[in-house]
């Protein structure tokens, strides 16, 4: 095992050790706009949509026009796209043999507009009673769906293509190459974790505690919806996750350098975790208490963690500012005006 107090997380790393593109200072880039094309169709091809109203399905996409670009600059990533969507439906309303058919345009998919902001224009090609029902329905609930899915594009680029662009560091290089010479510590199963104090694990450390407070342009659930669905938190912390969101549930996050379980969860309102970093003496956990509250123009969330070595309280208070809360607030707009 590591020394207690020495070795990175390696959150993020920004340089390569065989000196391309040293710092990640010159402009690289990827063309996303296949993938996206066959993303967008995956997602919206035979989409249905079925309750007690009626029953719409999107049959065919006519056109997908555009493209999206993802650009590292300075270890930056930046993600343009801007689509306009045209695509076919059909549906029929319940107890009725009368089939509707008509169109859906999306003019405005780009990163300029968060997803609930795009405008989606539902019409129609028949005309018969059943018709103005199911336009309502496609306008309200179809609309409702279409976003969501443009959401899911949206992380699911963010997730693609951040592999690879923000590459290695020749800082790193000798610590990346070396294999270890000791197992990586197990990850539990459901219901495992349990959070020893230090000296039930054999090692005398002086523990500390930290709090913090910050604010988010997004609703309650929006960053509820961040820290709990997988696409999106594979979204913002780059990489693969392990994501169970459920009491006694686990999480691996940034390659298995913080991992843990799910104490409690309150949608919308609290988030409790048993949390480490991988380098830590075996089988301690801090305690992390995430409380979620709604004011008018913002959602300000308040991190507590107990439990923290207090050598490693530095880094643990930076993890969370840079690669949870900014990477957030990047991946999503969360620091955007909220509208």
């Amino acid at each position: 095992m590591a020394k207690w107090g020495e070795g990175d997380p390696r959150w993020i790393v920004e340089e390569r050790p065989d000196a391309t593109n040293v710092n990640n200072w010159h402009w690289t880039e990827k063309n996303a706009s296949q993938w996206s094309k066959d993303k967008i169709s995956e997602l919206f091809l035979n989409l249905k949509l079925d309750d007690d109203i009626g029953c719409c399905e999107i049959t065919e996409i006519t056109s997908c026009e555009g493209e999206a670009v993802v650009n590292n600059r300075k270890a930056k990533l930046i993600f343009f796209y801007e689509w306009v969507i045209k695509m076919k439906w059909k549906g029929y309303v319940s107890g009725s043999s009368e089939e509707v058919k008509g169109k859906i345009e999306i003019p405005n998919l780009s990163e300029e507009h968060d997803p609930k902001d795009v405008d989606i224009n539902i019409s129609i090609k028949t005309n018969n009673p059943e018709s103005e029902i199911l336009k309502e329905y496609m306008r309200s609930k179809g609309a409702e769906i279409i976003r969501e899915k443009l959401a899911i594009y949206i992380s699911s680029l963010k997730e693609e293509f951040s592999q690879g662009m923000i590459l290695p560091t020749k800082d790193n290089a000798a610590q990346l190459n070396v294999k270890p010479t000791v197992k990586k510590p197990t990850m539990p199963q459901n219901n495992q974790i349990s959070a020893k104090p230090a000296s039930e694990v054999g090692v005398p450390m002086e523990m500390t505690k930290l709090s913090s407070t910050e604010s988010f342009k997004c609703t309650a659930e929006e960053f509820f919806n961040a820290m709990t669905i997988k696409e999106m938190v594979q979204a913002f912390t780059q990489g693969p996750v392990v994501l169970q969101p459920e009491k006694g549930g686990r999480f691996e996050f940034f390659g298995g350098n913080v991992y843990g379980t799910f104490i409690e969860l309150i949608p919308n309102e609290k988030i409790k975790q048993h949390w480490r970093f991988k380098t830590w003496p075996e089988g301690h956990y801090s305690e992390v208490n995430i409380e979620i509250d709604q004011k008018d123009d913002c959602t300000e969330v308040r991190l507590t963690q107990t439990g923290i070595p207090k050598n490693d309280l530095d880094r643990t208070k930076e993890g969370w500012k840079n690669y949870y809360w900014q990477n957030m607030k990047r991946a999503f707009g969360f620091g955007a005006i909220l509208v």
